[in-house]
């Protein structure tokens, strides 16, 4: 198996996927790792240039691709629910293009309607986002979280329109 962090060490991969002791959390891993995304979001993302956003989101949700790829192998399970490092790269997509509107409505609300939209999509996985998960090793992990995050975004962009 070739992968790109493959010279890690076991424990620095599986920390990873599962943001240390988070992912081990019995009750609502997913939403603890969200959770964790969400404070991402705020300290990483949230000031960003919209170039900077954008490249920033595609380079982690690669990084988390290859790393869920590899704890997937070093588990021999399909998509375990201690890894929850996709729901934490994810969450940073929920608020593509909302920093205009957050400026004239509270921030709140959008941190709050992101969250909960992300994790009803992100559990219910409507609109054959459920398939995603079917995409081999880490890119199946991440990408029905990263689809769940960018149709939030469009939810939130919609209902930013109206207000």
């Amino acid at each position: 198996m070739k992968a790109l962090f493959q010279f890690l060490p076991t424990r620095w991969i599986m920390t990873l996927a599962t943001l240390g002791p988070v992912g081990h959390w019995r009750k609502m891993p997913g939403t603890y790792g969200s959770f964790v995304g969400l404070i991402w979001y705020t300290v990483f993302f949230h000031e960003l240039d919209p170039f900077f956003y954008l490249l920033m989101c595609g380079f982690t949700c690669y990084l988390a691709c290859e790393i869920c790829t590899q704890a997937e192998f070093i588990l021999q399970k399909k998509d375990p629910g201690c890894i929850i490092l996709d729901e934490m790269v994810a969450m940073p997509l929920c608020f593509i293009g909302l920093q205009p509107y957050m400026r004239h409505h509270p921030v709140w609300w959008y941190i709050l309607g992101g969250f909960l939209l992300f994790r009803l999509l992100d559990i219910v996985k409507p609109l054959g986002i459920k398939r995603l998960q079917a995409l081999p090793g880490g890119v199946g992990v991440v990408m029905d979280d990263v689809v769940a995050a960018l149709a939030t975004c469009c939810i939130l962009h919609l209902i930013s329109i109206f207000l």
